[in-house]
């Protein structure tokens, strides 16, 4: 779990069980979400305000389930910067259940994106810098 300097912590929600008892792997995907936006937020990547150029795209995520969550309980996903490109950067979670044990292994790849001009921008200098302090190393 080396690296994992962001994290969020989710209460498990007795809706989100399927027939079988367990956490459906639908769920998995909103956890991912909410540790995207999290950390998109800690660097000064907008996910919310329409006004604001600076937000971002999903152009890739993925999931590798390793282990059942069950309710009720909590999880903790870690996430971490793998690369930064021009306009894109990949970021890797992991999800831990409350005995912390990954559960699932995540990645998404984002674009910055301006929707006022509906367009990819350069990742700024200052969201970079961000991005180094927490992950205490140069990209």
């Amino acid at each position: 779990m080396e690296g994992f300097n962001a994290s969020i912590k989710i209460k498990l929600d007795w809706s989100e069980m399927d027939l079988f008892g367990h956490i459906n792997n639908v769920a998995y995907f909103k956890f991912i979400q909410a540790a995207r936006v999290n950390y998109c937020e800690l660097v000064g990547i907008n996910t919310s305000n329409p006004d604001e150029k600076l937000s971002f795209a999903v152009a890739a995520t993925n999931c590798q389930f390793k282990k059942p969550l069950y309710y009720p309980g909590e999880i903790e996903v870690k996430t971490k910067i793998a690369w930064i490109k021009n306009s894109s950067l990949q970021m890797e979670h992991i999800i831990l259940n409350q005995d912390l044990e990954i559960c699932a292994e995540a990645t998404d790849v984002i674009v910055l994106f301006d929707y006022a001009v509906n367009a990819k921008v350069t990742v700024p200098a200052e969201v970079r810098a961000r991005i180094e302090a927490i992950e205490k190393r140069s990209f």
